[in-house]
């Protein structure tokens, strides 16, 4: 059935004005982003069927070029749109994140810190800068490696701390593989960084492993 025809509280975009993004389904917002269907396909047709071949709708965000136009209905223009929506989404996030406002919910900061870094394919190590008062000054991805390791240097995150005047850090890193146990190594190497800071003041609050589905604190396991 063409969209027109379906009833007007029914379509996606009546239905958000009327009720919000969050009564969407997936395949709804996909179609408000798709916006057209195929022939004999309506957009709300066309975005299930996407839906279900790309397996859902984070797989599909996260696909790259190649394998997102291979699809019928996608192409290069979509998915430039695509990627700057995703980058916009991003920027929104971290700049409620450095706003200046203290860190008091750490639901919060495990969700930007899963939405920034769980679905790279490298592992990259974050470095969230805070003040006194734990309210954030700044937050980069100080080292990126290979796709089971990062290079990280502690004097690097102690002399980018003294330039931000960070009175504290919190750490966080992904694992490609998708399981966020953290390795030996990664106990050792925030030993070092904490060892190191300690000599200028600076203390970390915690380390998150960010893997495909959980986030593991170090704090809560005992380890800082």
């Amino acid at each position: 059935m063409a969209l027109k025809h379906l009833p007007q509280e029914t379509r996606p975009r009546e239905k958000l004005l009327q009720r919000g993004a969050s009564t969407l389904s997936d395949a709804e917002l996909l179609a408000i982003f798709l916006r057209t269907g195929l022939p004999g396909t309506n957009v709300i047709e066309l975005a299930g069927q996407l839906l279900q071949s790309f397996g859902s709708l984070r797989a599909l965000l996260a696909a790259d070029l190649q394998s997102f136009c291979q699809h019928k209905g996608l192409g290069p223009a979509k998915f430039v749109q695509l990627q700057a929506v995703l980058e916009m989404s991003l920027r929104y996030l971290t700049e409620r994140m450095e706003r200046g406002e203290a860190l008091t919910s750490p639901e919060q900061t495990r969700r930007y810190l899963s939405h920034l870094l769980r679905d790279r394919h490298r592992e990259a190590f974050f470095v969230l800068f805070l003040d006194n008062q734990h309210r954030v000054i700044r937050g980069e991805v100080m080292f990126e490696g290979t796709i089971d390791a990062a290079s990280v240097y502690p004097r690097e995150v102690v002399k980018r701390s003294l330039e931000l005047n960070a009175a504290a850090l919190i750490l966080a890193h992904n694992h490609p593989s998708g399981v966020a146990e953290p390795s030996q190594a990664d106990r050792r190497i925030t030993r070092r960084i904490s060892d190191a800071l300690a000599l200028v003041d600076i203390r970390i609050l915690d380390h998150f492993v960010v893997g495909d589905g959980e986030v593991v604190s170090f704090a809560e396991r005992g380890w800082l």
